[in-house]
């Protein structure tokens, strides 16, 4: 690895230089084979170069791969009704499902703000410049200027003042809280149904429930942030479906462009997203045809349900493993939806960058967040045996 470098220093990653990668393996500049228990924060979810996935962008760079918004292209239609269809049948369907494709998931987010504020404004009413939207504590939504400003992270916070108003906090998982916040100047609760970066963070049971209910009784947009937690990760095709919540808007990235692209998708009810109208928002790359190359081809590894149950089963799997884990004392806490997890290792044992670095030695890749929490999330293509070797270093190291 080069010991110099001119790039901004924004990341402190672990100490590998990643070269080739297939399935849920990766190997470095000097051929050294890692297992991928990353997947790069769900962003690979059908592995590193799934041939389903490669195929469908090799396809498209043969064709055309932009032609911007000013035009359309014969891929963009197909692509929205493929992901309203898959989509739909999982959210409030008081009015059509409606796609508005972008690129990242910071810009959906930026996205669902715009959207839920215009529709407050044009359809509630509210006087200009007053809508409120509420959000959770430890929340992780993006990094642009208008999204740290309404986080509680001081590391993403600090410094980039000043910060955009317009945004309640009230602690994740507390539905009363929640509900105080809300007044006549709530447009939306914007919300992770599990919090990723905080260390896979599941809400009580009832929570979600209990803010679908509150929203739909003020007349308020539930809108789910499902960049981390959607397209298989939990088992299902949203984590929503877990708790059987169908939220107004969801939020896609990440996985939508399988590992190859970045893909970004609002996907909701039309009458929301029906007040973008021509000029109030856009995106040069949003929806290109590249990118709807490679998202219909995740949509059809979707539309099977296969990824899905293939998560359940291995996440079960993975739970069963780490409880046996905490109950021996080699962990503090474990917390998981599906294939994806969040432990936390006691301090006596190092911290969670510690471990990630010993696991690397051993050839396994993960990472840490907070201190003491390492996030496992495997490609939702990984064999089980495989997964279990991972385990079993984890134990070793812990040991």
């Amino acid at each position: 690895m080069s010991t110099s470098s001119h790039l901004a220093h924004n990341y402190h990653p672990l100490p590998v230089e990643l070269a080739t990668g297939e399935g849920a393996w990766v190997r470095d500049s000097d051929g050294r084979e890692y297992l991928d228990l990353l997947a790069g924060y769900s962003a690979l979810n059908f592995g590193h170069r799934h041939p389903a996935l490669i195929a469908a962008a090799h396809a498209q760079l043969d064709r055309i791969t932009l032609t911007s918004r000013a035009f359309s292209h014969d891929l963009l239609e197909p692509f929205a009704d493929r992901l309203a269809r898959l989509l739909g049948p999982l959210l409030d369907q008081r009015a059509e499902t409606l796609v508005l494709p972008m690129n990242t998931g910071a810009e959906a987010v930026e996205t669902a703000i715009k959207a839920t504020r215009k529709w407050g404004y044009d359809v509630k009413g509210l006087a200009p410049d007053t809508a409120t939207i509420v959000v959770a504590s430890d929340n992780f939504h993006g990094r642009t200027t208008t999204i740290v400003s309404f986080s509680t992270d001081p590391e993403a916070r600090d410094g980039f003042g000043p910060h955009t108003p317009g945004f309640r906090v009230v602690p994740y998982g507390d539905a009363a809280a929640l509900a105080a916040a809300i007044d006549d100047t709530t447009v939306a609760v914007l919300l992770e149904p599990i919090q990723g970066e905080a260390g896979v963070v599941i809400p009580p049971a009832g929570y979600l429930p209990a803010v679908r209910e509150l929203c739909t009784a003020r007349d308020v947009l539930l809108v789910a942030d499902e960049i981390q937690s959607g397209l298989g990760r939990t088992g299902t095709t949203l984590a929503c479906e877990l708790v059987g919540v169908r939220p107004d808007l969801v939020l896609l990235g990440k996985a939508l462009g399988g590992g190859v692209v970045p893909v970004s998708a609002v996907v909701g009810r039309g009458d929301v997203l029906g007040v973008l109208t021509a000029g109030t928002h856009g995106s040069t790359f949003g929806g290109n045809p590249l990118a709807c190359a490679v998202g219909l081809a995740v949509i059809e590894l979707l539309e099977t349900g296969e990824h899905q149950r293939r998560a359940a089963v291995l996440g079960a799997h993975l739970r069963t493993r780490l409880t046996a884990m905490v109950d021996e004392g080699l962990l503090v806490a474990r917390r998981s939806a599906g294939l994806w997890a969040g432990v936390d290792v006691d301090p006596g044992r190092g911290t969670g960058r510690q471990v990630s670095e010993r696991l690397l030695e051993r050839r396994v890749l993960v990472k840490d967040t907070h201190g003491q929490t390492v996030r496992i999330a495997p490609p939702l293509t990984i064999e089980q045996e495989h997964l279990d070797w991972g385990v079993d270093q984890l134990t070793d190291v812990l040991r």
